[in-house]
């Protein structure tokens, strides 16, 4: 009667035993994981912040040029109320065919 319970202990112990191995694994992974991606961190981190500040600018430099084009819009001459231009005068040829001259 000894035999079948060592044998039952022994397969309740390797159960538990693979049980424990696998979560162990798993562990030291995300370990190993979480170690090398906080080690990356600061260099992600420098890479978003010029990215960042690349695209900050363009959108400055954008914003910039599209308030000129308003303000130079704006202070410009409209051609609707602008004066209209002068006459041109005679010139010589007529002036010779008319009478009196």
């Amino acid at each position: 009667m000894e035999l079948p319970l060592v044998a039952v202990l022994l397969a309740v112990g390797l159960f538990l035993g693979w049980g424990v191995g696998v979560q162990y694994a798993r562990a030291k992974r995300g370990w190993t994981d979480y170690k090398a991606a906080k080690k990356a961190v600061p260099g992600a981190r420098r890479t978003a912040w010029l990215l960042v500040r690349a695209v900050t600018t363009k959108v400055g430099v954008i914003a910039l040029l599209l308030v000129g084009a308003v303000a130079y819009a704006a202070v410009g001459p409209d051609h609707e109320r602008a004066e209209p231009a002068p006459s041109p005068s005679p010139t010589a040829s007529a002036r010779a065919g008319m009478p009196g001259r």
